[in-house]
């Protein structure tokens, strides 16, 4: 199993991958929560453009980098659950949690210290919140992150089928928090105690620091109640709310050579988490 998780893990993926997006776009189309403020034509080139980079980056550094140390870990005997070797039926959530309170940790991480805020921060540079803004990742970050969890999967040990079910969530919980996408207020209360919900990831990408230093998690919503980084809602509403970082409002700013480029450049003002208190607006 472990063998064929590795040799179609990339067909797996893309398809999960094309078949969320898709599905999340005609969403938008069909019923979207926010007006936008550009045109797609203006941010999907540059979006989809950052991200064919990042895939590219990963392929060449780390193809395939956390299915062949799960690989390595089973062979070789590393981490927890190679030591106490839990059923498949307990491991795989067990796992897949496991990984997700990692990303968590990591995401808390990239706002709090500023190197990384940096890297993280053309993630919350976009103007408008859609299914693009998910794919929206600096190369530099995302190959840290893809360290990251390897180190985590080696930690645990975590079983190979978990590694795949993991990666294939992280891209298609992407997809859909990010989604410019309506949901009647009683299912987005009651769907977002088990998935981060687009209305609760959309708060995390508010222009107020406060708003964006809440609602961490990508995949699961237990981590931001328990450790108390849950926020319900914008102050200013959904329609309301300002979306992206002060510092970067134009057009321009837009641009796959300006988004490569943004972490050479400061914030002015400070940073999401660690800016003092009387910085606050």
């Amino acid at each position: 199993m472990a063998d064929l998780a590795a040799t179609y893990e990339p067909i797996l993926r893309l398809t999960a991958f094309l078949g969320v997006f898709a599905l999340v776009a005609l969403w938008e189309v069909a019923a979207p929560r926010r007006r936008r403020q550009f045109a797609r034509s203006t941010r999907w080139p540059h979006n989809i453009a950052l991200l064919l980079v990042d895939i590219v980056a990963v392929r060449i550094v780390a193809p395939g980098a956390a299915i062949a140390v799960a690989m390595a870990g089973e062979l070789n005997g590393w981490g927890l659950f190679n030591v106490i070797q839990p059923p498949l039926w307990l491991g795989i959530p067990l796992a897949v949690a496991f990984l997700d309170l990692v990303i968590y940790f990591q995401h808390v991480a990239f706002h709090a210290v500023p190197t990384l805020w940096r890297l993280h921060r053309v993630h919350h540079t976009d103007l408008d919140f859609d299914a693009t803004t998910g794919t929206r990742f600096h190369p530099v970050e995302i190959l840290m992150s893809t360290g990251i969890k390897c180190a985590a999967v080696a930690a645990i040990g975590a079983p190979v089928v978990a590694v795949l079910a993991f990666e294939l969530l992280l891209n298609a919980s992407s997809m859909f928090n990010h989604g410019n996408v309506h949901l009647p207020a009683g299912i987005d209360r009651w769907l977002r105690w088990l998935v981060v919900t687009p209305d609760m990831h959309r708060v995390h990408h508010s222009a107020v620091f406060n708003e964006t230093s809440s609602n961490f998690g990508f995949s699961l919503p237990w981590w931001d109640r328990a450790l108390g980084t849950y926020r319900d809602q914008p102050a200013a509403g959904h329609e309301g709310m300002v979306i992206g970082v002060d510092a970067f409002r134009t057009k321009d700013d837009l641009r796959i050579d300006r988004l490569l480029t943004q972490p050479c450049h400061d914030t002015p003002g400070g940073y999401s988490i660690n800016r003092r208190p009387e910085l606050t607006p």
